[in-house]
């Protein structure tokens, strides 16, 4: 990890009756995911990157420039962040236009001055139609993107995110998602985004920091830590992991897109897709099955060569196994979940060479709302 360009944090300390102790290092770029039950200290370690929380036992800096050390704490107010709630709290007094430039710098106007344009995030958000709106008049998700305009606008290095889709029904948070992952594609601001929902999470995240009791189970990439056996999400019931693809062909007589991973092809009945343009996919541990043999007819449009890295004993009908898309383990990693009966029957073991029949291969939606 290059050190000029990361995030470091470490809060040691207690608040009330929770014991906080929570140190990682991340890239400052792209979605970094908080995730982890509710309780377990998301939101405390928001609190505190942000200076809304003083432990004296802390450290937070990005790159070279440090917020906070056991000598020195800089205040909210001297913090280059955006922060947004759950809630979009808009002042209600006034337009959609003038909330969004409530926490601007005043040189924002200034000619040849950098950072990131009103009209920018008009555009990637969406609200060039609501600009002389009252919030009274703005549905939920529309008062929540005004929100994260506002956030971008203060030209943070940092954007902060408290579960900004928790307080909205999911068809709300359906439409929204694909806003967030408009930022996402399209600014180099880091993004620090809580969240207690996978789903989100699948569709959003580079890099995930596992918690749990106020500690640091793992950081990692998200699809690491979804196929690390040794961790609470790859032995859940929907267990996945989250591979970034690109387009490589569309078959317009049977409506086929083909997306290229790492060492692999999967065929989707999706499209038409523009070729290159990058797409991330689902594949569920429930839709993966093994076979020592390539099947010789079959309905799956997948059937893929793979190495088991490893296998994990889930219960006492279930083998978890961990699959590599080349045969040299160095690709991509997919999970199968496969009845024990069959796992021995069939004579598998670590390291062996097989094939990944994969059922159904889920895209998340175009990012254009």
């Amino acid at each position: 990890m290059n050190e000029r360009h990361i995030i470091r944090v470490a809060f040691r300390g207690r608040l009330g009756r929770f014991d906080l102790d929570a140190a990682f290092a991340l890239p400052a770029t792209g979605v970094t995911a908080l995730f982890g039950p509710s309780g377990c200290g998301k939101t405390t370690v928001l609190r505190c990157m942000a200076g809304l929380q003083h432990l004296d036992e802390g450290f937070c800096a990005i790159d070279d420039d440090i917020w906070q050390d056991r000598s020195s704490f800089r205040p909210t107010c001297r913090r280059p962040i955006g922060y947004v709630f759950q809630e979009a709290s808009l002042f209600p007094h006034l337009s959609v236009k003038r909330n969004l430039l409530y926490g601007a710098p005043r040189d924002w106007r200034t000619p040849g001055s950098s950072g990131i344009g009103f009209d920018e995030i008009t555009e990637l958000l969406g609200l060039a139609t609501l600009l002389d709106r009252a919030p009274r008049n703005l549905s939920g998700g529309e008062r929540q993107r005004v929100a994260i305009g506002r956030a971008l606008l203060s030209q943070p290095k940092l954007l902060l995110m408290d579960e900004p889709l928790a307080a909205l029904d999911r068809q709300t948070k359906d439409e929204i998602l694909p806003f967030l992952e408009r930022l996402h594609d399209t600014l180099s601001l880091p993004i620090i985004y809580v969240s207690h929902d996978m789903t989100e999470l699948e569709r959003l995240a580079d890099h995930l920091v596992l918690m749990q009791d106020g500690r640091i189970l793992a950081t990692g990439p998200l699809s690491e830590l979804q196929s690390d056996p040794s961790l609470p999400l790859a032995v859940t019931r929907d267990a996945a992991v989250s591979l970034d693809s690109v387009v490589e062909t569309y078959d317009t007589e049977y409506g086929l897109t083909t997306f290229k991973i790492d060492g692999a092809r999967f065929v989707v009945p999706a499209g038409p897709e523009p070729v290159g343009e990058r797409r991330r996919v689902r594949i569920a541990a429930s839709d993966v099955s093994l076979a020592r043999d390539p099947p010789r007819e079959s309905t799956i449009l997948n059937i893929l060569p793979v190495r088991i890295l490893s296998a994990t004993r889930v219960n006492a009908q279930e083998m978890l196994a961990v699959l590599s898309l080349k045969a040299d383990g160095s690709g991509p990693r997919l999970l199968a979940r496969v009845t024990r009966r069959s796992w021995e029957q069939l004579g598998l073991a670590k390291e062996a060479a097989v094939y990944a029949q994969i059922k159904s291969v889920a895209l998340a939606p175009a990012t254009k709302p």
